[in-house]
């Protein structure tokens, strides 16, 4: 082996775990923005069912966010005469966990009255 092939064989060697980190990292980052808009679609699905005065509200919000694979996830209502708040949380299956997989979305709507 010339000393020419040597440099690039040692090239690719750093180059490589380098490429393959940013391409796993841009994949995470991926994963972990959608684990939000499935957390914000949750939390909005209750306060929609909710807000119309529904029974199954929290458990259609369980099942949006169990189709979309998050975990440990946590649903709290709080109702008063003007509105409905909804905080979800859970946590986002990432393969790489820095501390930022637990995600948390709200949704506020104001409460439906019939007249």
């Amino acid at each position: 082996m010339n000393q020419r092939g040597f440099a690039e064989s040692t090239q690719w060697a750093v180059l490589t775990p380098v490429v393959l980190l940013l391409v796993l990292g841009l994949v995470q980052v991926g994963v972990w923005l959608h684990a939000r808009t499935v957390a914000a679609e949750a939390a909005a699905t209750v306060a929609d069912l909710s807000a119309a005065g529904s029974s199954s509200a929290q458990a259609a919000g369980r099942r949006v966010a169990a189709l979309a694979g998050l975990e440990e996830v946590q649903i709290t209502t709080s109702t008063d005469t003007e509105s409905v708040v909804v905080t979800v949380s859970a946590r986002a299956p990432l393969f790489f966990d820095i501390g930022q997989s637990r995600i948390v979305e709200r949704a506020v709507l104001p409460r439906e009255k019939l007249r």
